[in-house]
């Protein structure tokens, strides 16, 4: 156990990802995608996970010092290669029923000088390899939950005047306190957080907007909202019928735009760490749902490289509301990780659309959900462009405007 991390905290964090991010079920075997470094926190997440009768705990690692020796000393070709069997067999554990857990933890600026070519390329391939093993995700055909562990590279990055040991205790806290684990009964934290995003999302669903129009400084956006869209957030039901809370922490609801109906400029509020690159100063302008113009005034060519993974990289796949005030936002802290960067702010996400978020859309063919606004893509990244200066207008078929946001916070209590 690394000494910057309370083990207490570490195991309220395996115990809550099982119980209320998976819903882990009897019966159920559990695959797990983490880095190495993460072992102690899988540890106890394999603990409760049997505590709560799984079949089988089935762990799969990441290092970063092996992915970062494949830049270094690889051959160019080794870059458009993916073990496709590897994907095709997860595939197969989560088509038997598997759930899914991943754990966040790596060096988020671990490929900051490597070729942005070679990362694009390798993502591609990953990204094709993986469709098979994303899909059941992507759909919310099992329960699956993503949380993280503070590794010490990423600590680092996030407290970067602190020594290690302190970095990472420092960022312990910072999970733990962001995943309401604080008190005697996180679980009970849990039941009420889900209770108030229900709430909210309820009543979104009710307005049925035909469009988002966002006003802030350096964004003037409109945003197509499909017919039949669903707002989500929070507690999720899945396919197989468990109920389970798929990011442990979160703030987010989140529904489809319209892939065709994007116009207008937005600007990036937070930086984004991607594919271990940062990308920040984001400014994109749209036309017909399509990216026409994309700056960054760093991180330029990943930006590039991201938006030219295929077809319907440069749309967007989701939009989130996620008020300043939430407990991520007031922290004052930049991740450097999306999981916790994207639960601060409002975001978009370049990429694929989830198909539950439409009604009825998970037992939709591609094209079917395509023909209803849904935009289908290999990749799905979030960026953050909310901030308190940020206004939200809902406008309804008939033309009426709803004030959704208002400096960054919900214009309508529903308390």
């Amino acid at each position: 156990m690394p000494h910057g991390i309370d083990p207490d905290q570490l195991d309220k964090l395996a115990e809550i990802t099982v119980r209320t991010g998976l819903n882990l079920q009897s019966g159920q075997e559990l695959v797990v995608f983490a880095p190495a470094e993460a072992l102690p926190l899988i540890r106890r997440v394999a603990v409760h996970a049997y505590k709560a009768g799984a079949n089988a705990v089935v762990p799969f690692f990441t290092d970063d010092e092996m992915t970062l020796a494949r830049f270094l000393h690889a051959p160019s070709e080794s870059f458009d290669h993916a073990s496709e069997w590897y994907y095709e067999g997860i595939a197969k554990a989560l088509e038997n029923g598997a759930a899914r857990l991943s754990i966040l933890g790596n060096d988020p600026m671990l490929l900051a000088h490597q070729d942005p070519d070679c990362a694009a390329r390798l993502s591609k391939a990953v990204s094709r390899a993986a469709k098979p093993a994303t899909k059941p995700i992507a759909n919310f055909d099992v329960n699956w939950c993503v949380t993280a562990f503070p590794g010490a590279a990423w600590a680092s990055q996030v407290f970067p005047s602190e020594a290690p040991e302190k970095a990472q205790k420092m960022l312990m806290d910072m999970i733990f306190n962001a995943s309401r684990l604080e008190g005697p009964d996180p679980v009970a934290n849990w039941d009420a957080h889900s209770r108030n995003l229900k709430t909210r999302i309820d009543w979104l669903n009710t307005c049925r907007f035909s469009e988002l129009r966002y006003r802030g400084p350096g964004t003037d956006l409109t945003i197509g909202l499909p017919d039949g869209h669903v707002w989500k957030g929070g507690r999720s039901l899945a396919g197989n019928g468990v109920a389970f809370q798929p990011n442990i922490p979160t703030e987010e609801v989140f529904t489809c735009p319209h892939a065709d109906r994007v116009s207008g400029l937005v600007s990036g509020t937070k930086p984004l760490s991607y594919q271990g690159q940062l990308i920040d100063g984001i400014k994109v302008r749209f036309e017909a749902g399509k990216a026409v113009s994309a700056h960054a005034a760093k991180g330029q060519d990943a930006l590039r490289e991201l938006l030219e993974t295929d077809e319907g990289a440069c749309r967007i796949g989701e939009v989130a509301l996620v008020p300043d005030s939430s407990p991520i936002s007031r922290s004052g802290v930049l991740f450097y990780n999306t999981l916790f960067d994207e639960n601060a702010s409002c975001h978009l996400a370049f990429g694929q659309s989830y198909s539950s978020t439409i009604e009825a859309g998970s037992g939709l063919p591609l094209s079917t959900l395509r023909e209803r606004g849904c935009n289908q893509s290999m990749i799905h990244v979030d960026w953050m462009i909310g901030s308190a200066q940020l206004d939200i207008d809902g406008v309804s078929k008939t033309g009426e405007i709803v004030h959704v946001m208002r400096k960054g916070e919900w214009a309508v209590s529903l308390d």
